[in-house]
């Protein structure tokens, strides 16, 4: 993101704005530049305008701009010019639609689009230019460099592929044109609705045109991928120069990720996963399976089920889960025994096929840092 200031009141200016909504905005420069291509994030780098009918002419989307507005104390015109100058990005819903049912997951392929060469010699490039900030992060937060490179590594190749949609157009269509066949459509709705109020607060506070911020399809921002609200709550000024860039400035992107670990309650020293082994005869693998990836077993209560954690995973004190993935049709599924850090990091992105390609991303890099 951007840096965030003060700055005067938009009154003066909104009726330009509103005018400049209704002639839809034929072209807009972007923010960032993305190179790199087939990301989740987008794959195109275009510095035009995309999509359909600007969101001026929706009733529904006008009315929660004012009520936008009402709630936060923000100039009426000009959150109406902002969101009207959004447009429908008819490809976006489409995205958001899970996968077909019964379709088996594959770990093994989910793990190879993350953990490459590639990425690898991207994460030390990273990790040696920023030994410094990394090492404060961690004294500062607690978390370890490996998990923070890891996360900017699967998320954007440390700022190679940021996205290239607008925010404020992917956050309009997923605010007011989320696709009902989604099984928890109303859910996403309000939650994307959330987001766009929370971009719309902050754009309010700085001096630059609230049209330009690129991202991803879901309107995460920046090196590590942001929502706005996000943004709001965990990004940092870790380099102390009076402004916070996700975009541009490595020591705010640590520091805010590691501030985003903190605060879902990361705890220092602790593994994230131990390797586990069935004991078959007593094995209760419904059991252990029904909480998902929600820690909720003692050591010795995994055990009592027929899972038993190697190591020191046997003494740890914390509560466990036991996390399964699934390696395709024609192979037996990948089992670990994930703590509470592990479930930390899935509140980045709640799947455990990312939290785990993040852990061997981040060791993986640790490790060619040694070589």
């Amino acid at each position: 993101m951007r840096f965030f200031s003060s700055k005067p009141s938009r009154a003066a200016t909104a009726a330009v704005a509103l005018l400049a909504a209704c002639c839809a905005w034929s072209t807009q420069a972007l923010a960032q530049k993305s190179s790199a291509s087939g990301n989740r994030n987008g794959a195109s780098n275009s510095s035009t305008v995309r999509g359909g009918i600007p969101y001026a002419t929706r009733e529904d989307a006008m009315r929660f701009a004012d009520d936008v507005a009402e709630r936060r104390g923000l100039d009426r015109e000009w959150v109406r010019a902002t969101i009207g100058s959004a447009r429908f990005l008819p490809n976006v819903p489409r995205l958001m639609l899970p996968g077909p049912v019964g379709t088996v997951k594959n770990w093994q392929t989910y793990r190879s689009r993350f953990i490459d060469p590639v990425r690898i010699a991207a994460g030390v490039r990273f990790w040696r230019a920023n030994a410094d900030t990394l090492a404060r992060a961690e004294q500062v937060y607690g978390v370890p460099p490996e998990i923070i490179v890891g996360i900017i590594g699967v998320e954007t190749i440390y700022g190679r592929n940021m996205g290239s949609f607008r925010v404020i157009d992917a956050l309009a269509t997923l605010s007011f044109d989320f696709p009902q066949g989604h099984p928890r459509a109303a859910e996403r709705e309000t939650f994307f609705r959330g987001e766009l109020e929370s971009f719309l607060s902050t754009e309010s506070r700085t001096a630059e045109d609230p049209l330009v911020p690129v991202g991803s399809y879901a309107g995460a921002m920046g090196m590590p991928q942001f929502m706005p609200s996000s943004i709001a709550k965990y990004a940092v000024d870790f380099d102390g120069d009076s402004r916070i860039d996700l975009v541009n400035n490595p020591a705010d992107v640590i520091g805010s990720v590691a501030s985003y670990f903190k605060g879902f309650g990361w705890t220092p020293g602790m593994p994230s996963i131990y390797p586990v082994h069935f004991e078959e005869a007593r094995l209760k693998k419904e059991l252990l399976l029904a909480p998902d990836i929600l820690p909720t077993f003692s050591a010795d209560s995994f055990v009592a089920a027929g899972a038993v954690p190697e190591g020191e995973g046997l003494r740890h004190k914390g509560l466990l889960a036991l996390v399964e993935l699934q390696n395709g049709a024609d192979a037996p599924p990948t089992y670990v025994a994930g703590t509470r850090n592990f479930y930390v990091i899935t509140r980045y992105n709640w799947s455990s096929y990312y939290a785990m390609s993040v852990l061997d991303l981040g060791q993986e890099v640790k490790a060619a840092m040694a070589q």
